[in-house]
């Protein structure tokens, strides 16, 4: 056989009062019936009923003991043994004498409520409440509108290049502070002022009790928590304290290796700002792991759900820049390039502007930001002409093929005198030339020269073309590789006499 199903509560609550939980059943009726007809009883009562005093019948009822509540020959309810809480250890004449207690305040607020002083009493505080209400909120708004003015105008006067221009970027971010703050204390106000009103009258009293306990329990709650949050709060902050004392220690040695007021061995220039991050990095690290555990609500389950999406976010994308990351520390502490250094990456020649954690800027010829991951870089030779320059400049370099019957001495005092005149090249240190090939029809020489702006390579080249072919031009010497069909009558070569042609200058 299947058991009963459990009588559901209920209470009866009159002018917003509880008076009594119903949880038997009585001559068949369930509670929330017996509630029902308990408020249709009440509400018949007349004014002079609900002044006389409120009188208990006991009764035994199938048995079942209880107490009826009655006024006059008026029954209102009754209170049955079923009707008390095990956890309460209440008698039945202490739940009886409860709720006659409850019931003879609710009448009497109404009975109260319907005197003219009382009422005329809670409508000028009520009227007094709201004009007051009405300013508080007139001068929150004029406040917010006036600081929002203010700085709305401090951002307008300021220059593009003043300290303050990050304002103007967090503008909206201001004025929506502005309008939350404002909200919240309209929200304040307005709850301050229905606790007040409700507060006022005999028959909303209770209304007004449970917003006013509400308030002050949030308030003292949050008290509470604050007060209880202050002695790991105040460890959590010591501990960051420290950490930034000893961070700001390692910089202050960090800066004094890149000033060079410092040395230490394997510790480059080069490699002193990633090195400086990286230490900074764990340091904050350990001391944010040593910190955490003394935050409040750490251990709370907001926190493990905010670590456990930081996590799987972590793992979703840290595979790609994890390698960028490796690939830029490879770059930093080889040494292969840094920021201003002219540099040949295969499809890409021009000038470092950026080395960053996850890929390099290059600057090239025609004056355009190229980005590469430094993974790639990592993956292709590169070519540094700014590396070994040092005070020297970037070395630059140009090649020509000219025939055996041209004394090489000329050649190379040509090609040396087309650098000087060329602008843009440095004549300390001074051009120099290689023969770089003795091939099957003409010797092969490379010019060097050093320039002090990469950039302008392609132009500095164009204008050292121009002068090479003047000052072959000038001393009648062809640039020509010749090819020989038929060899010639004569051995191609150049007479001794001609070894030191103009420009060329015999050794002394």
């Amino acid at each position: 056989m299947a058991a009963d199903a459990p009588v559901k509560e209920a209470t009866l609550e009159f002018n917003f009062r509880p008076i009594m939980t119903f949880r038997a059943l009585f001559a068949g009726a369930t509670p929330e019936v017996r509630v029902e007809r308990a408020l249709a009883r009440l509400n018949k009562l007349t004014p002079s009923q609900m002044e006389q005093p409120i009188e208990q019948t006991h009764f035994e009822l199938n048995e079942m003991k209880g107490i009826g509540l009655r006024i006059g020959d008026a029954i209102l309810f009754s209170v049955l043994a079923g009707d008390l809480d095990a956890e309460e250890k209440l008698s039945l004449e202490e739940a009886a004498q409860r709720a006659e207690v409850a019931l003879a305040e609710a009448l009497r607020s109404e009975a109260e409520q319907r005197q003219p002083a009382l009422l005329i009493k809670g409508l000028v505080r009520s009227l007094i409440a709201s004009a007051l209400a009405f300013v508080l909120l007139w001068l929150v708004l004029r406040a917010t509108r006036y600081m929002v003015d203010r700085l709305q105008d401090v951002i307008g006067r300021e220059d593009a290049s003043a300290q303050m221009s990050w304002a103007r970027h967090g503008w909206s971010l201001v004025k929506r502070l502005a309008q939350l703050v404002m909200g919240f204390l309209w929200l304040s106000i307005a709850y301050l002022w229905l606790t007040f009103v409700l507060d006022s009258f005999p028959l909303t009293d209770p209304l007004g009790n449970k917003l006013g306990t509400f308030l002050f329990g949030l308030l003292y709650d949050l008290g509470s928590g604050l007060l209880g949050a202050l002695p790991g709060l105040t460890t959590a902050l010591v501990i960051l304290f420290l950490t930034k004392a000893f961070n700001d220690a390692i910089s202050s040695f960090f800066n004094a290796v890149k000033e060079g007021r410092a040395q230490v061995a394997g510790l480059h220039k080069e490699t002193v700002s990633a090195t400086h991050r990286i230490v900074s990095v764990v340091v904050w690290g350990f001391g944010i792991a040593i910190a955490y555990p003394f935050i409040p609500s750490s251990s709370s389950d907001v926190f493990r759900g905010l670590s456990v999406m930081f996590g799987f976010m972590l793992t979703l994308g840290s595979a790609g820049i994890v390698n960028q990351l490796m690939s830029g520390l490879v770059l930093v502490y080889s040494r292969a390039l840094s920021k201003g250094d002219f540099v040949d990456l295969g499809d890409t020649v021009g000038v470092v502007s950026e080395v960053g954690v996850l890929s390099t800027k290059i600057i090239n010829m025609r004056n355009e930001e190229v980005t590469i991951p430094n993974a790639v870089l990592v993956g292709n030779p590169i070519k540094n002409y700014s590396r070994l320059a040092g005070e020297r400049g970037t070395l630059v370099s140009t090649k020509v093929t000219i025939g055996y019957d041209t004394p090489w001495r000329q050649v190379h005092a040509m090609l040396i005198a087309a650098a000087e005149h060329t602008p843009g090249l440095r004549n300390l240190p001074k051009p120099f030339v290689f023969q770089r090939a003795l091939a099957d029809f003409y010797v092969e020489y490379e010019l060097f020269a050093h320039m002090d702006k990469p950039l302008e390579r392609v132009a500095v080249l164009s204008a050292l073309h121009g002068h090479i072919q003047d000052e072959f031009n000038t001393h009648g010497v062809q640039i020509m590789s010749p090819h020989f069909v038929l060899q010639p009558r004569n051995n191609v070569v150049v007479p001794a006499e001609n070894w030191y042609a103009t420009p060329a200058e015999p050794k002394q």
